[in-house]
């Protein structure tokens, strides 16, 4: 029970609850830039994106790190999601400064991916790590799509997901390193289908 309750109060902050960085924010530094609104819209579209997709990598780590059976691979998760929550706080007040709000949908892709990381952790750990360096692979090759999409002067949202992109490339060569397997293709297509949906409407909404 007291696991239930520890497990339901961190899904409770991930979604509802401001995230906090150890790290000083990586745009701390840059200035705001002038954009014009469209500039500002489309880079409010993409930080919501970055978002989402951060509230999705908690629930997949926290499944994935409940049912995970070696120490080892459930602290490389453990350790995961705690940058993803700084990646949380990174985002969340760029959305601020842009005027902009997170998906009101972040709720249903976190049930989501809270049972997709428990059905990856049961299939055994090598498949839960390489199941972790598929998500990280595909994830930073989304933020550098992005980083070719942000608008040349935003220097801070530009800042952010360059480091997150660095972090989610660590992450994939830790999981790579412990053990995780590479996964079947059609697995891999399956997943990126199913990153297109979220990202769409999340951009949106």
């Amino acid at each position: 029970m007291d696991r239930f309750i520890v497990e339901f109060d961190k899904a409770l902050r991930t979604v509802f609850a401001p995230a906090r960085s150890v790290r000083p924010h990586p745009d701390a530094q840059q200035t705001e830039a002038d954009l014009t609104a469209a500039d500002k819209q489309h880079a409010a579209g993409l930080m919501r994106v970055n978002h989402c997709g951060e509230v999705c990598a908690q629930a997949l780590y926290q499944g994935q790190a409940l049912t995970a059976r070696d120490p080892a691979t459930r602290a490389a998760l453990q350790e995961a999601a705690h940058e993803e929550t700084e990646h949380l706080a990174w985002t969340e007040q760029r959305l601020q400064e842009l005027g902009s709000h997170k998906s009101v949908l972040n709720p249903l892709w976190y049930v989501g991916s809270l049972a997709i990381g428990v059905s990856a952790g049961l299939v055994g750990d090598k498949w839960n790590l390489g199941f972790l360096a598929e998500t990280e692979r595909q994830v930073g090759a989304h933020l550098q799509s992005h980083l070719s999409q942000l608008p040349d002067q935003d220097a801070k949202s530009r800042a952010i997901v360059e480091q997150m992109r660095i972090d989610e490339a660590s992450h994939a060569e830790t999981a790579t390193q412990l053990g995780g397997v590479e996964l079947p293709k059609p697995l891999k297509d399956l997943m990126q289908l199913s990153s297109k949906v979220m990202t769409t409407l999340s951009y949106r909404i």
